[in-house]
């Protein structure tokens, strides 16, 4: 048999609360993890600023960008998302992804947002060879900034 889980008060990778025999009020935990499952589940954004939206609506979600102010004080690259009339931060992991409405595409979280830029395409010039490799190495890189192709 084996022996039972000692668990700790929350989970190890997002915070997620655990509920415990006799614990009071189980709903706000129940409901906190809840509320953060509905951060993390299909995750997408609706784009990144510094600053929370003046009127945000319950269920967006946005980036947290550099020097933030306001709310998200203290919370930068943190995923804020607003539920029941306040504001729930998820702080990223690495590999995390999530989808951005505002640019269209997946963003991933690797020591900071990473978005994949379209490689610039060669045109004319009389070095061919040269053009064709630099299109070559902006395509990788870009598929490695996507996650599609490993860093290395």
């Amino acid at each position: 048999m084996s022996d039972p889980i000692s668990f700790t008060a929350k989970s190890a990778r997002f915070d997620l609360p655990f509920l415990f025999a006799g614990q009071a009020q189980k709903e706000f935990f129940v409901n906190q993890g809840l509320a953060l499952t509905d951060c993390l589940l299909h995750s997408a954004v609706e784009g990144s600023r510094s600053t929370p939206p003046t009127d945000p609506i319950d269920g967006e979600c946005w980036i947290v960008d550099s020097n933030p102010e306001g709310d998200w004080f203290g919370y930068e690259d943190a995923m804020a998302c607003r539920q029941a009339g306040t504001w729930i931060f998820v702080t990223p992991r690495e590999g995390m992804q999530v989808f951005d409405h505002e640019a269209g595409q997946q963003i991933r979280f690797n020591n900071g947002w990473k978005r994949a830029a379209e490689p610039a395409i060669p045109s004319g010039g009389t070095v061919v060879d040269l053009e064709a490799r630099t299109a070559l190495n902006n395509l990788v890189e870009t598929l490695r900034i996507a996650g599609i192709l490993p860093f290395q």
